[in-house]
């Protein structure tokens, strides 16, 4: 992994077998199926839920400083502490958990690289025990937004040659075929994509096993879509963690300087009042259908 600008941000399977007993690390499970940490883990591993404790209960927002380093000392995880993320689905969430704590600036935290997929493809040890940790008295600084992007940033920047914006969702919901893939919940009033956004989706960046594909090939992908590393470049996608395991390949592994994620992604705005959008379907989301009054 010494081709990737930053080889600290992954860890092999073969690291993590050798660090399963050290103090020093923690590993922790972030799943899109919230029950998997349940079926099997890491030894050692915590179990960090997206949707309650990696999110904000009330709004639709990231988590609190306070929470977040409240989870972090539940965890075990002090200030020195090596934080080891992995997860379902090639990362999604396990990069979401990872922009998060980069948010506040954690020094020493990594993604596994395969994630949950290859741990298991390959029979590597899995325990079902739910391991205990003294608290720690860590404490984050505020969050520095500069590795975030918001609605108002994009919309002031449309047209320029300067930004690139990377819509890093499947094909068909950028053509706006679809509102979101099947089964998920979270969902936008439109269909389609911001206008002058490019179509890179996350899956083209690993290989079958799950694992990162290679820094050339990474390279060529975005390339391909007219991402390169002298531009200002915004990921999206449609609530915020398939982007955020794209902003990790841009700006981790490939080093591009002005990487952000637009968390607020299509379920924001695609539901706002007035913000431009391009649907080459001419598709009208299911949403959009009046609803039966009842009598």
């Amino acid at each position: 992994m010494s081709d990737y600008a930053n080889p600290t941000a992954l860890v092999s399977p073969e690291w993590a077998q050798r660090h399963l007993d050290d103090p020093a690390v923690r590993f922790v499970e972030v799943d899109v199926d919230t029950s998997a940490y349940e079926q099997g883990h890491l030894p050692g591993a915590v179990a960090w839920n997206w949707t309650s404790q990696l999110s904000d209960g009330i709004r639709r927002d990231i988590v609190s400083r306070e929470a977040l380093s409240a989870l972090l000392s539940a965890s075990g995880i002090g200030r020195d502490t090596h934080i080891v993320l992995y997860g379902d689905n090639n990362n999604w969430f396990a990069a979401w958990a990872y922009w998060q704590l980069k948010l506040h600036a954690v020094p020493k935290v990594s993604l596994l690289n395969g994630g949950r997929k290859y741990w298991i493809d390959h029979d590597l040890p899995l325990v079902d025990e739910v391991p205990a940790y003294a608290p720690t008295d860590i404490e984050l600084p505020p969050a520095d937004f500069s590795l975030r992007a918001f609605s108002a940033d994009i919309l002031g920047t449309l047209g320029d040659a300067d930004l690139a914006l990377v819509d890093v969702r499947s094909p068909a919901e950028f053509a706006g075929e679809i509102v979101a893939p099947p089964g998920m919940t979270e969902t936008a009033q439109r269909a389609g994509h911001i206008p002058g956004a490019a179509s890179a989706p996350w899956a083209q960046t690993v290989n079958e096993d799950g694992t990162f594909k290679s820094a050339d090939e990474l390279r060529a992908h975005y390339a391909a879509k007219g991402v390169t590393a002298d531009k200002d470049v915004v990921t999206y996608c449609r609530i915020g963690e398939r982007s955020s395991h794209s902003w990790f390949v841009l700006r981790e592994l490939l080093g591009y300087p002005s990487v952000r994620n637009y968390d607020g992604s299509w379920t924001e705005w695609g539901s706002m009042i007035g913000l431009p959008i391009d649907n080459p379907s001419a598709a009208v989301a299911a949403t959009d259908r009046p609803a039966a009054v009842p009598a």
